[in-house]
């Protein structure tokens, strides 16, 4: 396997796959999707895991995502354009079969678009939700988990759209959560035509 293929995970974090910089083994990019697919899917089941979140970037925000609210991660993949949607309405990926909407949260918060990078991954709605929805992330970070986290003033964090939270972890990295069922309530969100 290339080495652009290949994400670094310290021994000691590799099972909890919370993404501290320590050096350790090489696991490649399908096994650590692997292993943080299985995570998600305890976390979604109860089982440990109730202040974990799915860390992530958003152009230079990072976020924190519910994982009972995030289905599952996919590589950049094509995307149809829509005519006569809002620019931050990417368009239409054919997902497993279903058809499904690629949104630019930064742009819909009214920053810029992001690039397509080889680190960007779409991250689905989970079925739960009934919404054939997605967001672009610039990169996925893995677990974070908040109770290792100092909860903020949420108030310079409201205007982004979802943001349900903001929090401080030990490396003082500010963290947005946003709640996809928000999303999906706002009508600006859901109106995606022009």
């Amino acid at each position: 396997m290339s080495p652009e293929n290949r994400l670094i995970l310290p021994d000691t974090v590799a099972p909890e796959l919370s993404g501290q910089r320590e050096r350790g083994p090489r696991l490649s990019l399908h096994e650590f999707q692997a292993r943080l697919l299985d995570r998600m899917a305890a976390a979604r089941d109860g089982v440990g895991m109730r202040d974990s979140r799915l860390g992530v970037m958003i152009g230079e925000q990072r976020c924190l995502l519910d994982l009972r609210e995030a289905g599952e991660i996919v590589p950049p993949m094509p995307v149809t354009a829509v005519p006569l949607t809002k620019d931050w309405y990417l368009g239409l990926a054919n997902i497993r079969g279903n058809l499904v909407g690629i949104v630019d949260l930064q742009r819909f918060h009214g920053g810029a678009l992001q690039t397509w990078g080889k680190e960007s991954r779409i991250v689905v709605f989970a079925a739960a939700l009934s919404a054939s929805n997605a967001l672009l992330v610039s990169r996925v970070l893995g677990l974070r988990h908040i109770g290792d986290m100092v909860l903020q003033e949420p108030a310079k964090y409201l205007s982004i759209p979802g943001a349900t939270h903001a929090y401080l972890d030990q490396d003082k990295n500010e963290w947005v959560q946003i709640g996809l069922r928000p999303l999906l309530a706002d009508p600006l969100f859901m109106q995606v035509g022009r």
